[in-house]
């Protein structure tokens, strides 16, 4: 049996603020970020092999490729919602980001650093924009967020573009 698309992924979709994970790259550089973008700096022991992502991980994408065939940057996102219809599974996520002076912003949340979370540097969620992230573009999984957290992020979005 198939499942169907959530109606927060429908509303997303019919705003048009659903984006492939390399327009994130592209309008977010990754040399901005306290982590540059090297795996070290992210890491503090061996990174764990997951198979599969929950709602509320926080994962670090690497490895994609542009159409031009340049390497996609590394960057933090939290998995808010998936669509198990499509193989492989699509995760959907908002960009995490270290510029924690855009907390301004209505669409940004502060995401303060903790030990579930892993985050080195107290961070903003960008809940303005979803993207489309697929398993193979997940190098790993550095924490995690409580579902109740995920539903802030929902909030805001639907907030913001109604």
């Amino acid at each position: 049996m198939k499942k169907e698309i959530s109606n927060f992924l429908k509303f997303a979709q019919e705003k048009g603020k659903i984006k492939e994970v390399e327009e994130a790259f592209q309008n977010y550089p990754v040399e901005e970020e306290w982590h540059q973008g090297k795996i070290e700096n992210i890491l503090c022991e061996e990174e764990e092999t997951y198979t599969s992502y929950q709602i509320g991980d926080i994962v670090f994408v690497k490895d994609y490729k542009y159409e031009n065939g340049k390497d996609g940057r590394n960057h933090l996102f939290v998995i808010i919602e998936q669509n198990n219809i499509a193989v492989p599974i699509e995760n959907f996520g908002m960009l995490i980001s270290s510029k924690i002076e855009k907390a301004k912003y209505e669409t940004n949340v502060i995401l303060r650093k903790d030990d579930k979370n892993n985050l080195k540097v107290d961070s903003i969620v960008k809940a303005d924009v979803i993207y489309r992230i697929l398993d193979n573009q997940i190098l790993f999984k550095i924490g995690q967020v409580d579902i109740e957290r995920v539903e802030e992020y929902k909030n805001t979005f639907y907030n913001y573009n109604r």
